[in-house]
């Protein structure tokens, strides 16, 4: 006997294969939306994860305008030989611990849509480790550390350059810089020669061992959104770039080696301070760059300054096709309020090719400076 052996017809299989297709298919671009959810997802944790880092930067630097900064110098100094930068320089007054240059034209630095542009003075917003120590210089011309933590004293009879300061008794002498023999600074060990009978002074580190001498007897640091001497990430919208920290060189006044990233794919950066300008109390007086980079002088920086606020617009992770910005118009608000209210600008979006296809934040930081008096 013949014995059949049964099979599969061909209608049967390519009935098979199209239900397989289907289903992959279907697999298939539920994957690739998995796949593109999460590069969108990391990368928007990424831009968290640098909000939270670099601005936290910013912060602690705005509190710290002041810090040892001396409010009476009697000698010239320079600071910025950039000329984009020098703009903001003080000598031979007394520096201001904070300057704003409101809406700012690129110049030298590639400034990214003419946004502001903030610069601090104080002894401690270098990354040397002399810039975090201080200590007292005794009557009797010795000197003390403020705790026994090796880390924040001075290097015994070390070559850190510091500055010396004279707590003084009234506007005209007080935080004095102590000059001796022509020279603003000196080493902790040969400080004895800045001291005198009557009073126990300040010394600050202001910058590690050098040959050459102090530039400026306090570190600067002067941050800008730029798309010059910063890597922009290829995730960033064409027109935006990345805000950063330059610290200007006590050899030479330029930002080489010390500019670093803070914040990418920033459109716009706006600065708004709050001045006590009656003396009485809130509610503060309202102004844009302080009222112009040459406006307001050290006084009134120390006696008036009370808030500042500091508006910065980015878009979290990459263009998302998928995406439509709806924000009211093309036109966002980067300052206290919202468009069409005083104090930063109303930005417009168009500037950034795109615009709409990326998730736009605005990161606000308000914060009171601590060392102005």
């Amino acid at each position: 006997m013949i014995k059949r052996k049964a099979g599969f017809s061909f209608i049967e299989l390519l009935i098979v294969i199209v239900l397989i297709g289907f289903v992959l298919a279907a697999v298939s671009n539920s994957f690739v939306g998995l796949l593109r959810s999460y590069k969108q997802q990391s990368k928007i944790a990424e831009t968290n994860i640098e909000g939270i880092i670099g601005l936290e930067m910013l912060r602690r630097d705005l509190e710290s305008a002041g810090y040892g900064l001396p409010w009476v110098v009697g000698t010239a100094y320079n600071e910025a030989a950039n000329a984009t930068a020098a703009v903001y320089n003080d000598s031979p007054g007394a520096p201001r611990a904070v300057l704003c240059g409101d809406n700012v034209v690129p110049g030298t630095l590639g400034i990214v849509n003419g946004s502001d542009y903030l610069v601090l003075k104080a002894a401690n917003l270098a990354t040397n480790d002399a810039c975090a120590k201080w200590s007292y210089l005794l009557s009797d011309g010795t000197t003390t550390n403020w705790n026994t933590s090796g880390k924040e004293n001075f290097i015994p009879a070390g070559t850190e350059r510091v500055i010396v300061l004279s707590p003084g008794t009234n506007i005209n002498n007080s935080r004095k810089l102590i000059i001796n023999g022509g020279n603003y600074f000196t080493t902790k060990g040969n400080t004895a020669v800045f001291a005198d009978a009557g009073e126990t002074r300040i010394i600050y580190g202001v910058d590690d061992p050098g040959a050459n001498p102090l530039r400026m007897p306090f570190n600067r640091a002067d941050y800008y959104v730029t798309i010059t001497g910063a890597t922009i990430p290829g995730r960033c919208a064409q027109g935006t770039g990345t805000l950063v920290k330059a610290i200007v060189n006590q050899n030479g006044g330029l930002f080489n080696g010390n500019i670093f990233p803070l914040l990418d794919c920033v459109a716009d950066m706006q600065v708004v301070t709050f001045l006590d300008t009656a003396g009485t109390g809130p509610p503060y007086t309202q102004s844009d760059g302080l009222g112009g980079v040459n406006a307001a002088s050290a006084l009134i920086v120390r006696d008036q300054l009370k808030v500042i606020q500091v508006y910065i617009l980015a878009h979290e992770g990459q263009r998302d096709t998928s995406y439509n910005h709806i924000y009211p118009g093309n036109l966002f608000h980067v300052g206290p309020g919202v468009v069409g209210s005083v104090g930063g600008r109303d930005f417009d979006l168009t500037a950034i090719a795109n615009y709409q296809n990326y998730r736009w934040k605005l990161y606000t930081l308000i914060v009171r400076p601590n060392n102005l008096r």
